[in-house]
């Protein structure tokens, strides 16, 4: 027994001998709070930055009033659209090409402090629409004010101007009752509803794919009211969109049916020609 006792106390003396080994740190799960760098974030769209999927881009920054697709194209023509009313969501909207119909569009939502731009081609269809009222009007040659008699500028200001053959004329107006000024600022009123509709969707998307079945509705009615310059023109991207699997099944569905609604109104108007 004391024997055993002594070698009991032995391995006791030589056990508190060795160096003890620093215990592991407590793992805490962290808290997340609304700053917290551990929280989950959603990704917010990036300022001035091209949308994959825009119809007719290509990919290249762009800055307002630059109009570095403009100058690099090397054409002769150059077309700039404004409105602006500070009170709507869209404060402003600027769309900027020449005259093949490549160029830019910039506009600025309310709660935002930059300017978001992303490239557009316009269809051969709307530019022909605005070279004919352009025309219609005289645009370089007339000296016209197309401002009608009471001011509306709660409705929003429009400024349009016209670079061609060596001249320019800047005209500025927020009501008119001239037509073919009425039909020049209506058709790109319409490009900016058509692209801002491709710049939202594509946000959606990448983001926040639960929110395309509100956008589809807002085509949907954009189209029905033919409030969107070249319904034709979005036909490639729609099925793009109809085929993307990140997208709710809805959408997808929808998507396909507004194709075979623009499809099924481009053959009526083809008829209609035709008689």
């Amino acid at each position: 027994m004391l024997l055993f006792s002594a070698t009991i106390f032995v391995s006791a003396q030589t056990d508190s001998r060795k160096p003890k080994k620093p215990s592991d740190p407590v793992k805490t799960k962290p808290v997340l709070t609304e700053n917290s760098l551990d929280a989950p974030k959603v990704k917010s769209p990036e300022k001035k930055n091209e949308r994959p999927g825009t119809v007719g881009d290509e990919n290249q920054n762009t800055k307002l009033n630059a109009l570095p697709v403009i100058e690099k194209s090397g054409a002769r023509s150059a077309y700039f659209y404004e409105f602006s009313q500070p009170a709507f969501i869209i404060s402003q909207i600027t769309i900027e090409h020449d005259e093949n119909g490549k160029g830019q569009i910039s506009f600025l939502k309310k709660g935002l402090n930059e300017t978001i731009t992303d490239p557009i081609q316009l269809s051969a269809v709307a530019l022909e629409r605005i070279n004919n009222a352009a025309e219609k009007l005289n645009f370089l040659d007339s000296s016209e004010n197309y401002q009608y008699e009471k001011d509306y500028s709660h409705l929003g200001n429009i400024k349009i101007k016209i670079k061609k053959e060596g001249r320019t004329r800047e005209t500025k107006f927020n009501y008119t009752t001239n037509a073919d000024a009425k039909a020049l600022a209506d058709e790109y009123r319409k490009i900016g509803q058509q692209f801002l509709w491709i710049f939202d969707i594509n946000l959606a998307r990448e983001n926040q794919p639960l929110e395309s079945p509100r956008l589809f509705n807002a085509l949907d009615s954009l189209i029905r009211r033919d409030e969107v310059s070249d319904a034709a023109q979005m036909i490639p991207f729609l099925k793009e969109l109809g085929n993307d699997e990140r997208m709710p099944l809805i959408s997808r569905n929808h998507a396909k049916n507004l194709i075979k609604q623009i499809e099924k109104k481009l053959d009526q108007s083809k008829k209609d020609q035709s008689k």
